[in-house]
């Protein structure tokens, strides 16, 4: 599994806003520069994050991003969700209808030729499932907080 630089730069930016969020919007060229991010890269990304209702941006003078939701109620998933990172690792857990990703047992929507016969499908997909879970589980709170939930055996 690999999280693209989109999805590893998306986490940090947000975490740097959570963590030194100030009452004002920051901009991109002050986040850019406290984060040593791509401005142009952090763009393209606060674009669909706003679009997702993660941040929320503001024109003008004194204007940038901030972040509106609750630390504790946003997890690494709804971050790799809002900029459309997977983190598929074979492409028997990769769909090709991006809607269709929390249903992975329907071999349909699969992007493999072999996953009907392949003994393996089943394990990739299982796999996925058990990675969006943890996603899932940890919020931009429990980062912060270095408290990570523990994956049940």
């Amino acid at each position: 599994m690999r999280i693209t630089t989109k999805g590893r730069y998306a986490l940090r930016a947000i975490l740097h806003m959570v963590k030194y969020g100030t009452e004002k919007p920051i901009s991109i060229r002050v986040l850019s520069e406290q984060t040593c991010l791509s401005p142009e890269f952090l763009e393209q990304i606060f674009f669909r994050l706003r679009k997702s209702g993660l941040i929320t941006s503001t024109r003008g003078p004194g204007g940038g991003f901030s972040f509106i939701k609750d630390p504790s109620t946003v997890s690494i998933d709804d971050i790799f969700m809002a900029i459309d990172e997977g983190y598929f690792i074979t492409p028997c857990s990769t769909l090709e209808n991006l809607e269709d990703r929390a249903n992975i047992e329907n071999h349909e929507t699969l992007n493999c030729d072999y996953s009907d016969d392949c003994c393996a499908c089943g394990f990739w997909q299982h796999t996925y499932n058990v990675m969006r879970d943890y996603f899932s589980s940890v919020s931009i709170q429990n980062i912060l907080d270095g408290k990570f939930p523990i994956m049940a055996k």
